[in-house]
Parts: C-alpha cells; structure tokens; sequence
C-alpha cells in the first residue's frame, strides 16, 4: 500500500512547513519528527532547529497577545483548563521570568500558559525575549532527540530507508499513547481520584 509513497521526497519538500506549522500548533512529536529527518535527508539539522524555534516562538507570541487582548473574557470560559491556568497563576506570581521559560515544557500548559501569561500584563517585551530562549532550548532539545534516535536507529538497523514509513508511524502512535497517559493521568489527579 504504502511502497510507492516517497517520503524522503515529501520531507525534503515539505519538511520544513511541516515543522514551522507543527511548532506553532504544539511541537514535540514533529520535532522528533524534524530530528529523524535531518538525519536521514536533506533537510539540515540547524535549519530544522531554527525552524522549529521560530515556530515555537510566533505561536506563543501570538497566544500572549490573544490573552493580553482578550484574556479577561476568555479564561473564565475556560472551564476544564481551570487547573492549568491556576498553576499558571501561581507559578507568574513567584517566578514570573522561569515561568516563560518553563511553561513550554510543562504537560498541559503550552497553550494556556501564553493566554495567562498574557492576560497577567506582564511586560510584552520581557516576554519575547525570555519566549525565544525558552523556545530555542525547547527546539535544539527535542529536534537532536530525533537525531540521536535516528543514528541509533541506524546503528541498530543498517540503512534505515525501507523503515521511514514505520519509524514515523511508531513515533505519533508513541507520542500519541504519552499524551493520552498524562492526559488521563491529569484528569485523575484533578478529580481526585487515585492514580494508577
């Protein structure tokens, strides 16, 4: 079925749209992803790494400014991120620089954190600096994730072109199955009921 798709063809066409509108959306399994990639085609490591920085970066700029703008009429409604705006909150308070820097690596928190920390009026422009660091470190970690599972891969398998196609089947199906663990295991833990 799938023997006459051409993966290396579509990666090195599409690889880097792929990974700039993954990261704006959320990131960590197309930055694996991008990592796999430019290991095994044409698309370049550092290219792949700014990229997905840049990604990142605009994504989360432009939820801060959606709840800088609209924040106070829009977290109320958001009733089942209660609990991750809370942290949020919390977290703002005390550490407002680490927040930035944190919140993107946080389960739960890529997409809130911005809104809150947004709507908290915190200065917009320590926020873009501390937002492209953050953004910066989160790329290079997760792209070489993908690139040292990708030579280890190949040390494993030989040449890894028949397994393309699989290998990047086998990591959405494995991040998929994480984030459903940690949104159940989140779920637990906010109704309070025990966990597993």
């Amino acid at each position: 079925m799938f023997e006459h798709l051409d993966i290396t063809s579509l990666l090195a066409h599409y690889g880097y749209w792929a990974i700039f509108i993954g990261c704006l959306l959320e990131g960590e399994t197309i930055l694996i992803l991008g990592g796999l990639a430019a290991h095994q085609t044409s698309l370049r490591l550092v290219d792949v790494i700014a990229v997905a920085t840049l990604g990142g970066m605009i994504g989360d700029q432009i939820l801060f400014w959606i709840g800088r703008s609209f924040g106070p009429r829009l977290l109320p409604r958001l009733h089942r991120k209660q609990a991750a705006i809370d942290r949020v909150s919390d977290l703002i308070k005390r550490y407002p620089t680490a927040s930035i820097f944190s919140v993107r690596f946080l389960y739960g928190m890529r997409l809130v954190g911005p809104l809150v920390i947004g709507a908290s009026r915190l200065s917009p422009f320590r926020f873009a600096v501390i937002n492209l660091l953050g953004a910066g470190v989160w790329a290079t970690l997760f792209v070489m994730a993908g690139y040292w599972a990708g030579q280890a891969l190949e040390h494993l398998l030989g040449n890894l072109k028949p397994y393309r196609l699989p290998i990047i089947l086998g990591v959405v199906v494995i991040a998929a199955g994480v984030a459903l663990y940690r949104h159940h295991r989140a779920k637990a833990r906010i109704g309070g009921t025990p966990k597993p």
